[in-house]
């Protein structure tokens, strides 16, 4: 009689997989998570017209109803505070767009993980490409206004490509990050609306980094956007150059969240099947 296979189910223990194959799986799957997004964007109705439409509108309107608040309290009208306003809610709704669509990244893809042996992390990844997806039809609508409003063109807006692509790294470890802790806790997609408000409220959206009081300016070193989107309002907005302290200070702030998170998520993977 041939020998009847045994299989060995042993205990989940965290660590690492072996690295380099695992990237090489990854790459290798980078056409499935073009794939996966696109699949996603169609789901809800981005690839259309109006989906397009509401995708902008909705940051435009919530620029509008605050430039409103600070004319009718501050009594001052000044046509760089909005484009400041505008251009901030855009870059920090990517943000906070990759850290939702991320915390149920994971446990939405629940079928695929049981079924199908793939690299994780590839989820998580969909989700910040998804969200970045959405954010680039918000930069051409900036585009119009600033066009509009009159503000200065120059070699300085080309700081925002940078400014940009760090925002990118700081929105796929969050969205890392948060895509393995919601599988631990799942209270965390109910508390993330609450959270991503009180951090649109602390970061210098609302207002200019150079109006901040000097007792409010320790806030800075806990924020990891404000470096971010005080770089983006000079070099977009104002067309300067950006401080090379606050690229620098974004641009560490964006690699560690991302490497944090991806060690966290890579650790936790195996342990996967059995939360979701």
């Amino acid at each position: 009689m041939k020998p009847v296979p045994v299989e060995v189910y042993e205990p989940f223990k965290a660590g690492l997989p072996p690295l380099r194959r695992y990237w090489r799986l990854l790459w290798a799957r980078r056409a499935f998570i073009s794939e996966y997004s696109r699949s996603e964007l169609h789901e809800k109705h981005f690839d259309s017209v109006f989906g397009q439409v509401w995708l902008i509108l909705n940051p435009l309107l919530l620029s509008g109803v605050y430039f409103l608040l600070i004319v009718i309290i501050g009594g001052q009208s000044d046509k760089f505070r909005y484009g400041h306003l505008t251009a901030s809610l855009f870059l920090f709704y990517f943000v906070a767009n990759s850290m939702t669509a991320g915390s149920k990244s994971v446990v939405k893809g629940q079928k695929l993980i049981l079924n199908t042996a793939f690299p994780r992390i590839m989820l998580p990844i969909s989700a910040a490409y998804i969200s970045f997806i959405r954010f680039l039809p918000t930069v051409l609508v900036f585009f119009v206004i600033r066009t509009a409003m009159g503000f200065p063109f120059g070699w300085a807006m080309l700081w925002a490509i940078p400014v940009a692509a760090i925002t990118g790294i700081l929105a796929l470890g969050l969205s890392i990050l948060i895509s393995c802790a919601n599988v631990y806790f799942r209270d965390i997609g109910s508390f993330l609306p609450y959270f991503s408000r009180t951090w649109l409220y602390l970061s210098p959206i609302l207002y200019e980094v150079s109006a901040l009081k000097p007792k409010l300016r320790s806030i800075e070193a806990f924020n990891p956007l404000f470096p971010i989107l005080d770089s983006w309002s000079r070099s977009i907005v104002r067309n300067e150059a950006p401080q090379a302290a606050s690229l620098l200070q974004g641009l560490a702030w964006a690699l560690g969240i991302l490497l944090v998170g991806t060690y966290f998520f890579l650790s936790r993977e195996r342990d996967f099947a059995v939360r979701v």
